[in-house]
């Protein structure tokens, strides 16, 4: 795994740009936003109580360390090298600093581990190497019980969210090409172990909060409509032509365009309600999800200095109340999986991740 990325935009947001300066996409009279969102905090001023936790880079071992998903705001899974550089590791790192090796491939096997998700006591992972299939891994969140689940996973998607591999019923789930490209496979397997099922839907789907699918992930315009797993029942999204809409069940992100790029960020509920402004044209979306926990967008502010550095602001806009909290001014990197938002600030001598766990605000 590389170092610390720094922030990006969310894939689809230049296409839309271009569709509009070309003038593919029709022009709509965008409303004024809503009242000015109130003046913003600092995390400490803000949620004084939350846990949170400054995590040195490295192992106790000397390798430089990756988080891929906190279970709280100090114990975390990730990877690093082995301490003779010939191996990769998914390690358990728990709050002391002490690990526990999950798994280890050879570096020269080009292994790839990622796609974590938690639920309970389980754990559940991506991996693969040498070009082979990808493999859909399991233990308990103490490290014990590490086994296969399956090697039949067909061709999976996964876009960088938290929801690229979903728990629940028992199963983990994740969606997958099918030969005929206008078809998704949806497919599980049990915690268990056994035969994975195939579901087909006519159509081009991730995965969202359960138990929901959301289209438009490669669309200039974004998600226009939310389908129940377990009903018959559909959400069609309110937006406009020349706005970058991505949704899940209870929010949505919406990115307002013009010809000259970016104009602002508004939030709304999938039908269009509760809309309101949460950042202007400066900002970005940090993570792929949108608003966590149903309730904080993670955004990005660019700094002046921004293209020299690589660093970016690090904000939370919280839905629940309109504040704006101000997170860290020069970020490398922003994450986020199951309600706990971590960042990376220093490079690979001086690397440190932060975190808070937002289910504790």
């Amino acid at each position: 795994m590389s170092g610390p990325r720094r922030l990006r935009r969310p894939a689809g947001v230049a296409l839309a740009i271009a569709l509009v300066a070309g003038g593919l996409l029709v022009a709509y009279p965008q409303k004024s936003p809503q009242t000015a969102p109130p003046a913003r905090l600092g995390l400490t001023t803000a949620w004084p109580h939350a846990a949170r936790a400054d995590i040195p880079g490295n192992l106790s071992d000397g390798p430089v360390y990756h988080p891929l998903l906190f279970l709280d705001a100090q114990v975390s899974v990730g990877t690093a090298p082995s301490p003779d550089g010939t191996s990769s590791r998914l390690v358990l790192r728990a709050a002391d600093g002490s690990v526990r090796e999950l798994r280890r491939r050879p570096l020269d096997s080009l292994p790839e581990f990622g796609t974590l998700a938690v639920a309970g006591t389980d754990l559940v992972w991506t991996e693969s190497a040498n070009g082979e299939a990808t493999e859909v891994w399991t233990a308990t969140t103490t490290g014990d019980r590490v086994r296969r689940l399956t090697q039949d996973t067909g061709n999976p998607v996964f876009a960088g969210s938290q929801w690229d591999v979903v728990l629940a019923d028992g199963r983990a789930w994740w969606v997958a090409t099918a030969r005929d490209p206008k078809v998704t496979e949806i497919r599980s397997v049990a915690l268990t172990g056994g035969a994975v099922t195939v579901r087909k839907e006519p159509g081009t789907w991730s995965l969202t909060a359960w138990p929901w699918l959301t289209d438009g992930g490669g669309d200039a315009t974004g998600t226009s409509v939310l389908r129940s797993l377990t009903e018959n029942k559909e959400q069609r999204v309110a937006s406009t032509g020349t706005e970058l809409t991505t949704c899940g069940p209870v929010w949505c992100r919406v990115l307002v365009l013009t010809a000259d790029g970016l104009a602002r960020i508004d939030a709304m509920h999938p039908d269009g309600s509760a809309r309101r402004r949460i950042a202007g044209g400066e900002a970005g979306a940090a993570i792929t999800d949108v608003a966590v926990l149903d309730r904080f967008e993670i955004l990005s502010e660019a700094r002046p200095d921004s293209d020299l550095t690589g660093t970016e602001g690090l904000l939370i806009y919280d839905l629940s109340d309109g504040r704006t909290i101000d997170v860290s001014e020069a970020v490398r990197g922003a994450f986020a999986r199951g309600g706990v938002l971590w960042w990376s600030t220093g490079d690979q001598d001086s690397l440190l991740w932060h975190t808070v766990d937002l289910r504790t605000v």
